[in-house]
């Protein structure tokens, strides 16, 4: 079903917008990215019917958002594991789930996760499909998360610009993201071409992002930084962008390829808690053509 153009919500369709699933309700936040799902509990065994229209969604709108439910860190492990094969972060997960990350912020905090624009762990060769997080603690105001989509900032780039990002690739370095946490650390390093190809949707995405990457590749420092800073100001245009602010017991699940997201901390001293997964991608959609 995924990648079906035929089978695809026709977003501009305000009949089908709402009932395009067999099983879930989907309401668009914005025209460009983002859905609320309903008609689901994520704490109960998922159907293959629900898969296949859970996996349409994030097709469909790049990010799917769910209220009210009640996941443990093994429940939301498990429904990760529906989506693909779980990727340990480059900082430590749970004693008990490895795969499990929590993400906290309190008044002992100097950094907190995802506070510059960022596609997850794109210093991976294999960097993840996608991730999905869970909030059970939230500040009073606050705390909320932007994405944005990758698809809309390569379709606003002039027919010239994408022929030149097409010949590059770039180099993105875990350390510009995860040294302030552990200067000590090890971080991979990986190449990835500046244009992408969603191994899904058939979209091309802008692949460049504040969080990791470094440098593009074969050209001079100077031009290199002109370069990113453009891209980075392009791709993060409010018109690409959509906001969501989280209520306890909310769930995100984006699709890593073709988005970025900041999470904005701006509730400092207050307590936001929550832990996330991250699934694997396909390795074949990053391999640089010799």
């Amino acid at each position: 079903m995924v990648g079906d153009a035929s089978e695809a919500v026709d977003l501009a369709d305000p009949e089908t917008r709402f009932m395009a699933y067999k099983t879930i309700t989907a309401a668009p936040i914005t025209p460009t990215i983002g859905a609320e799902i309903g008609g689901i509990d994520l704490s109960q065994p998922l159907s293959s019917v629900q898969l296949d229209d859970l996996n349409q969604a994030i097709a469909d709108h790049q990010v799917i958002f769910f209220r009210e439910q009640t996941l443990d860190p093994a429940a939301l492990k498990r429904v990760g594991q529906y989506f693909g094969e779980l990727q340990a972060h480059a900082l430590k997960g749970l004693p008990d789930h490895p795969e499990v990350r929590k993400l906290h912020a309190d008044e002992t905090s100097k950094h907190v996760a995802g506070e510059e624009w960022h596609t997850d762990m794109s210093c991976l060769a294999v960097p993840p499909m996608g991730s999905i997080l869970y909030m059970h603690t939230l500040p009073p105001q606050g705390g909320d998360t932007i994405f944005a989509s990758m698809y809309a900032a390569y379709d606003a780039l002039s027919d010239g610009m994408k022929a030149h990002l097409e010949t590059l690739t770039a180099t993105h370095d875990g350390a510009l993201a995860f040294g302030r946490f552990d200067p000590t650390g090890k971080y991979p390093i990986a190449v990835h071409p500046v244009i992408r190809t969603h191994p899904v949707t058939g979209k091309k995405v802008l692949f460049v992002n504040r969080g990791f990457t470094s440098h593009i590749n074969g050209v001079s420092r100077e031009e290199s930084n002109a370069l990113l800073q453009y891209l980075y100001l392009h791709a993060e245009n409010a018109y690409f962008q959509m906001r969501f602010r989280w209520t306890p017991g909310a769930v995100a699940f984006w699709d890593n390829r073709c988005t970025q997201h900041l999470a904005i901390w701006d509730y400092y001293p207050h307590v936001r808690s929550g832990f996330r997964v991250q699934v694997e991608g396909r390795a074949d959609a990053y391999t640089i053509a010799a």
